[in-house]
């Protein structure tokens, strides 16, 4: 089973997400169990501060590597049975991806930690295992990628899919986009379902399907691979 504790200054913002769909199956299964982590509650002054100027000047605060390390060694202290690897998100971090996620399901303990304000110290950084971005752009904080995460990483825990080929053949899973999917009715505005999708020549299907992979992939996204050609006479 896996355990994912995040490091928020907003664990209110969780309770929506991750009380529907996938996710929530998954905690009332037992594949996972998620804790809501206070930063704040780390702080040691009477007014509860995560965060101070930064030195040198500049704009806005930056969050203070002694709280943030206080939270932390919290939280392994109560997982210490469990192997942690710990995930600062960050706009700076390594981008995300699906292989990426894989490697985060083998994990037993996943702990985010979700930045806010203007930066973090840097310090932070020798706190933690990885650093990941979910894209070149910027978020209020990081709650909003750790869900991201952690919708990724749990629809790939085994058991928590109804069924365990779903992961198989989506975009992202293998370097092409996925080919596309039809379903009732036959024909809408004029618009049908590809002829060979109703055969029943499975291997026909099969061949059309990866065909419509690698044309997809190099018209949408031709930097995801090499695309080759998968067509036989």
């Amino acid at each position: 089973m896996l355990h994912i504790s995040i490091l928020t200054l907003f664990p209110d913002m969780f309770r929506g997400p991750f009380d529907q769909s996938i996710i929530h199956r998954a905690c009332q299964h037992k594949h996972i169990t998620i804790s809501t982590i206070n930063i704040r509650d780390f702080a040691k002054d009477a007014h509860k501060s995560v965060d101070d100027h930064p030195y040198g000047g500049g704009h806005g605060m930056v969050m203070r590597v002694d709280v943030v390390d206080r939270a932390l060694l919290e939280v392994k202290k109560q997982h210490t049975d469990l192997r942690a690897h710990t995930i600062l998100l960050d706009p700076q971090g390594t981008p995300y991806k699906q292989s990426m996620a894989r490697q985060l399901s083998a994990y037993q303990h996943i702990i985010l930690i979700c930045g806010h304000y203007e930066a973090f110290d840097e310090r932070i950084r020798t706190l933690v295992d990885e650093e990941i971005s979910i894209g070149d752009y910027i978020l209020t904080g990081g709650e909003i990628p750790a869900m991201v995460i952690v919708d990724s990483v749990v629809r790939l825990i085994p058991g928590v899919l109804k069924q365990k080929e779903a992961t198989i053949d989506e975009s992202f899973s293998t370097p092409l986009l996925e080919y596309p999917q039809y379903t009732k009715p036959q024909t809408y505005k004029r618009h049908s379902v590809p002829a060979v999708l109703l055969s029943g020549n499975h291997k026909k299907i099969s061949l059309w399907r990866a065909s419509e992979a690698q044309k997809r992939t190099a018209k949408r996204r031709p930097d995801l691979s090499c695309v080759t050609d998968t067509s036989t006479e």
